[in-house]
């Protein structure tokens, strides 16, 4: 028998390709999405589904019972849920980890441990690295959250971490790009109409991970990895704002780009009025306080030797070829009037 996946969280830009990766591997997929989820990234008839409401734990032990024959359970679940960015800061708190506890709660007195628990955080989990002397990022370095998302990261994987009876995997991905990804690709928009805005004028070092390498990881180590370790996931590589820049430029064919250096008080007053609208609006910012400290951030570059070594990770896409798919697809919605 096939072993069965449920994913949470499945709804989103980085689901869709984690739900494609397991029905390439030959696994019984479930979605696990709300009632209002978007399933456009979620077309293949193969997959399957459950509702689940993030509020009412009472419906999610329900659903989750009711899916599956008596006494079965899913093999593997990824726990891709979560939010970047909250009209409300305090909802990163509510949906980043009071979820995940309520829904650990649940598969536990449900009986429905897997052998496998993958939880989906983020390298702000760990907070700024080292700033002066650019050394790598890695997994020993105390995790000391400088924003609201950050902290909710840290706070739901200090949940994990006492929860000894779960056989968790946490994941700590730097910025995850790919075709339907939204905030990366507003940067290829404005480098597409020749502009590239950047703030700081010190160096500044990025690492990404093609949307496919994160899903062909989470699940070589769900099959490979030992239980209860955290992984930082990246391409093995650094690359300044200047070469993404070219790169980009490169794939949409050769643009003229006018490359602008903003000071960082500008980029904090902008992230702050930005905030302060959406607020207004009821709707949650691109730019906000949070993102501008991540902007301000200098260092990103990632050391990933404990991945290799445990479950042989080894990103397939440098940051040339995925930004060519991506542009890619940007290039065909444009094209298609979207």
């Amino acid at each position: 028998m096939p072993k069965r996946v449920l994913i949470i969280g499945a709804g989103g830009f980085i689901g869709g390709f984690i739900a494609a990766e397991s029905l390439r591997r030959g696994y019984e997929t479930w979605c696990g999405v709300r009632e209002t989820t978007s399933r456009r990234y979620l077309s293949d008839a193969r997959l399957k589904f459950v509702t689940l409401d993030w509020d009412n734990a009472s419906q999610m032990k329900d659903a989750l019972t009711s899916a599956l024959p008596e006494g079965e359970c899913w093999d593997y679940i990824v726990y891709n849920l979560g939010a970047t960015k909250c009209a409300n800061f305090a909802d990163f708190n509510r949906i980043n980890y009071l979820y995940l506890k309520s829904f650990t709660e649940v598969i536990k007195d449900a009986g429905l441990i897997p052998a496998r628990f993958l939880y989906m955080s983020s390298l702000s989990a760990l907070g700024p690295g080292d700033e002066k002397g650019y050394a790598k990022m890695n997994g020993s370095m105390i995790p000391n959250p400088n924003t609201r998302y950050g902290t909710s990261k840290i706070k739901a994987e200090t949940l994990l971490d006492i929860s000894s009876w779960l056989p968790w995997i946490v994941f700590r991905p730097t910025g995850v790009y790919g075709p339907h990804e939204q905030d990366y690709l507003l940067m290829i928009k404005s480098i597409d109409r020749h502009w590239d805005f950047g703030v700081g004028y010190r160096k500044q070092l990025l690492t990404f991970i093609y949307v496919e390498d994160l899903a062909t990881a989470i699940f070589d180590a769900l099959e490979r990895a030992p239980v209860h370790r955290k992984y930082i996931i990246s391409e093995d590589k650094a690359y300044t704002q200047a070469e993404f820049r070219r790169i980009v430029a490169s794939e949409l064919g050769g643009k003229w780009v006018i490359p602008v250096r903003l000071p960082l008080w500008t980029a904090y007053v902008a992230s702050v009025v930005a905030e302060k609208i959406a607020a207004a609006r009821m709707q949650a910012s691109t730019l906000n306080r949070d993102k501008f400290k991540i902007m301000k951030q200098r260092n990103w570059d990632c050391d990933i030797t404990e991945a290799k070594a445990d479950f042989g990770f080894n990103p397939r896409f440098s940051l040339r070829e995925g930004i060519r798919n991506t542009v890619t697809a940007y290039k065909a919605e444009k094209g298609g009037g979207k």
